[in-house]
């Protein structure tokens, strides 16, 4: 055997434990694959390293020398001397960058862009400092993913992977630097248009598609040729699970169009975009009828069960991320792709990219991502989700360094970056499942921040999620479930009251609605109250107190979530990254909402209560 390849085997063999006892599929991802384990075995010493690089590396940053840190590069210094902040803390010193300060304010590298927050979340978007070389680490990321899934789905190499992806127009700040998301940022970079080959990861999707600004002439485009290739596709996938959901209602609404295309080997006169059309062009060499008839055949059928194994037969998985608030749209996945397995493959924001999940084929109720150390210099704050909430005024709590996690406790991620963000609370709460190595694994659990709120009472995304998935239980023997759901605290009413607006589907052959008008009134207002009874002790001493009102279920007409994110990006928000606001306070959007509504419904009582259990 020749020493290279005697190295692959002996780096393949290393790099099992990944997967058990699964081997890597090439030479090169063997490398990938030992690169983990060997950063993941050494994980504390990476992070002392990498935390020193980044102090070394922004020495002369103002921000640096204010807190005491010039000269120093120690993890005891540091940890000593610079503040735990949020956004909040730093928006003076983020608001002289954007005005055109180019000093050296948090970093001693040039902040090239900024990375705008997805614009859903309260309140305004953020801006997240970066450097030309984070791209560098964002790719190696990028570059860990396929080897890894390697290990579990076999010969990916022999297809394609049909990818919705999307970018939004960018904007400037008053000093001009480019704000805009942080795929965006990816896709319109050099590494990712002028990427090698690699046949483990072929996109269907034209680079010209994915970096159009138009969203129709995008999803039309790849829509398109996903079809033309459908026989090539073995994964299917967008960056969240509402993307994917977003782009099966397109082709609900576009078959036919698209049918007439592809029996004609022409592109509609929709798609004006010339760079689109000369890539589709190359797709759409010639008709097809046999292919149009077949879309015409399958998408004019009312049962739409399984559509994306009918369109793609040889799909092996759904690559989307449905951890957190997407676990919401795991059923109406599960419905359209047959049951395919959904992989979660990696955890990002636009601060920073973390980790990988090293088991991407699990359920998805058992996804745990394991930190990079490389990637950043990482803390944890305790959170204890019991507890009170602390004073404003309050100092946080003592961080602890991710070598020193304990299994099952949730913490708050805090991060320090390589662009200069020190000690910056992300807001993601985190649970620690295990370790890899010496590496930390964690579930995603939820957003910090609260959503609905109307007297003492607190409630969170979780909460509501699985308040929501109980009530949807009764729904089910009637072949009903939800699409979509939103929220708003009410406090026009005395006393006020949460609103949940619900949109259904309907299986085929389900019995929604039920012949009496009355029983379809009775299971809605049994759903508020089973709500109710899933919501926290606080929420239900509220309710048997009177501080809060009976919660009302209303039920919106068909596509009204369509309209929701048609208006969030017609104002600015990123189609590639959008979700589904699981609270809403906006004036226009309340309104769109209530202009949809075809019924309302209350709780019938008030939940169970005793001081003595949560």
């Amino acid at each position: 055997m020749a020493p290279a390849a005697v190295a692959a085997a002996e780096a393949g063999s290393k790099a099992a434990a990944v997967a058990g006892k699964a081997v890597a599929a090439c030479e090169r991802d063997a490398e990938k694959l030992e690169f983990i384990e060997e950063i993941t075995r050494g994980f504390d010493a990476v992070q002392e390293r990498v935390l020193a690089a980044i102090l070394a590396r922004n020495n002369g940053a103002e921000y640096l020398r204010r807190h005491g840190m010039e000269g120093r590069t120690d993890r005891e210094a540091f940890k000593a001397r610079v503040p735990v902040v949020t956004y909040e803390d730093l928006r003076p010193e983020i608001e002289r960058i954007a005005n055109g300060d180019r000093s050296n304010i948090i970093s001693s590298h040039p902040i090239t862009e900024f990375l705008t927050s997805s614009g859903t979340s309260a309140g305004e978007r953020k801006l997240m400092p970066t450097i030309e070389d984070e791209l560098d680490r964002r790719q190696m990321l990028y570059s860990l993913l396929m080897p890894v899934m390697n290990l579990y789905v076999p010969g990916l190499d022999k297809g394609k992977g049909l990818y919705f992806l999307f970018i939004k127009s960018e904007t400037k700040t008053p000093g001009g630097l480019p704000a805009r998301p942080v795929l965006t940022s990816y896709y319109k970079s050099d590494h990712f248009k002028h990427r090698p080959f690699d046949p483990y990861n072929v996109y269907t999707s034209p680079t010209a598609a994915i970096l159009c600004t138009d969203a129709f002439q995008s999803m039309y485009a790849q829509m398109l040729c996903g079809l033309v290739a459908r026989a090539e596709v073995l994964r299917v996938g967008a960056v969240f699970a509402s993307g994917l959901l977003r782009a099966i209602r397109f082709l609900q609404l576009h078959w036919r169009e698209l049918a007439h295309d592809i029996r004609t080997g022409t592109l509609s006169a929709k798609v004006t975009e010339p760079s689109i059309r000369d890539a589709v062009a190359e797709v759409l060499a010639a008709p097809d009828a046999e292919l149009a008839a077949f879309v015409e055949a399958e998408c004019g059928k009312d049962k739409w069960e399984g559509i994306i194994t009918r369109m793609w037969p040889n799909t092996k998985y759904l690559d989307v991320i449905v951890t957190g608030a997407m676990a919401q749209y795991i059923p109406t996945l599960k419905f359209y792709s047959g049951g395919l397995p959904m992989a979660c493959t990696m955890y990002a924001s636009s601060e920073c990219y973390f980790g990988l999940n090293l088991r991407p084929m699990c359920d998805p109720s058992e996804v745990s991502y394991t930190i990079m150390p490389n990637m950043g210099y990482f803390e944890l704050m305790p959170h204890d989700p019991d507890a009170p909430p602390l004073p404003r005024d309050a100092p946080p709590p003592r961080l602890v360094d991710l070598a020193d996690a304990e299994v099952g406790r949730e913490y708050e991620l805090v991060i320090t970056t390589y662009a200069g963000l020190c000690r910056y609370r992300v807001g993601d709460i985190l649970q620690v499942t295990g370790f890899h190595n010496a590496a930390p694994q964690f579930r995603f659990v939820r957003r910090k921040n609260v959503l609905l709120s109307i007297d003492s009472d607190k409630t969170d995304e979780a909460e509501l999620q699985a308040a929501v998935e109980r009530a949807s239980a009764l729904l089910s023997p009637y072949g009903a479930s939800i699409v979509e759901y939103t929220s708003q605290a009410d406090a026009t009413t005395i006393p006020g009251h949460y609103v949940v607006y619900w949109e259904l589907m309907v299986r085929e052959g389900g019995a929604w609605p039920p012949p009496a008008e009355e029983e379809g009134r009775g299971v809605f207002e049994r759903c508020c109250l089973e709500m109710e009874e899933a919501l926290n002790a606080v929420y239900r001493q509220g309710r048997n107190g009177e501080a809060i009102g009976p919660l009302e279920i209303r039920v919106v007409r068909a596509g009204t979530f369509e309209e929701v994110m048609d208006y969030a990006i017609s104002r600015g928000a990123s189609i590639n990254q959008y979700k589904a606001p699981r609270c809403v306070s906006f004036g226009p959007i309340i309104e769109l909402l209530n202009s949809r509504v075809i019924s309302k419904h209350f709780s019938p009582a008030c939940p169970k209560y005793s001081p003595h259990k949560k």
